[in-house]
């Protein structure tokens, strides 16, 4: 059983946010001009796999009830969602922020660990054993494949709790067996961002959470307290959606009663 050191999630906590703000406040606000425009495709790309693996952990490890953890996130996710979609993009406005990822991804996690759980201690009867896991993979699929097409990240996204939690679980592992666990997280990294240089970060964000993980860190000396960890996420995209209303730029032409005026 790995040691549970909770004191990275804090560092990883300042990181995701310190590298997440500014990419949102170029992508939207001060757009491809700016002389930081690089960030979206290099520095910003750490935040959701940081993002990931604190999910993750979280439900691994330190989570009594995963799914009133996956609510709060789906909460804060519902209270971003509307400044999120008036957010000038190139994608449908109906998309769903990532909160929506990573509760949909920590929701599946946990599922599929009680289902295994249940599988292997044999709590049910013969038949059920042998079909139902089929049945519940084959929904499960179905259901993230139409999921996928929603929530920002896509199909990716929603596999990079669980596999996050595949390789953090092993983290008193022998070396290979670590690696071996980690594979598939690295693999959907890659998957995450179109562009070589996207992608790349999306790995190293990976890469650095779960060295973080392992590396006994020390208690971060600024912790976020625990509201403003919560509300960041739809008080930024509301400050950015101020913003573009003071500039002219918000993206409004999909509400209903445009076109009417």
């Amino acid at each position: 059983m790995p040691s549970i050191d909770s004191r990275w999630v804090g560092w990883a906590q300042w990181l995701a946010l310190l590298t997440m703000s500014p990419d949102h406040l170029v992508r939207h606000l001060l757009g491809p001009e700016s002389a930081l425009a690089w960030w979206p495709e290099s520095l910003g790309r750490l935040a959701f796999p940081l993002f990931a693996a604190m999910v993750a952990w979280h439900d691994y490890h330190t989570s009594r009830d995963p799914l009133r953890y996956a609510r709060r996130i789906l909460l804060i996710g519902g209270l971003a969602q509307l400044p999120y979609a008036l957010m000038p993009r190139p994608e449908a406005p109906y998309v769903l922020n990532v909160c929506f990822t990573l509760a949909a991804g920590l929701a599946w996690a946990h599922w599929a660990k009680g289902a295994l759980a249940q599988w292997a201690h044999g709590e049910s009867s013969a038949l059920a054993r042998s079909l139902l896991p089929w049945a519940g993979l084959v929904l499960s699929l179905g259901a993230w494949w139409a999921l996928g097409f929603w929530v920002e990240f896509g199909h990716a996204g929603l596999a990079l709790v669980p596999a996050l939690m595949l390789a953090l679980s092993q983290q008193a592992a022998p070396p290979e067996q670590r690696w071996i666990a980690g594979l598939p997280a690295l693999a959907i990294a890659a998957l995450l961002n179109p562009g070589i240089q996207a992608s790349a970060f999306a790995l190293a964000g990976v890469l650095l959470a779960w060295a973080m993980a392992g590396a006994g860190l020390p208690r971060v000396p600024w912790p976020l307290p625990r509201w403003l960890w919560r509300a960041w996420y739809p008080g930024h995209f509301a400050l950015l959606a101020l913003g573009l209303a003071v500039l002219g730029e918000l993206s409004v032409a999909w509400l209903p009663f445009q076109g009417q005026r």
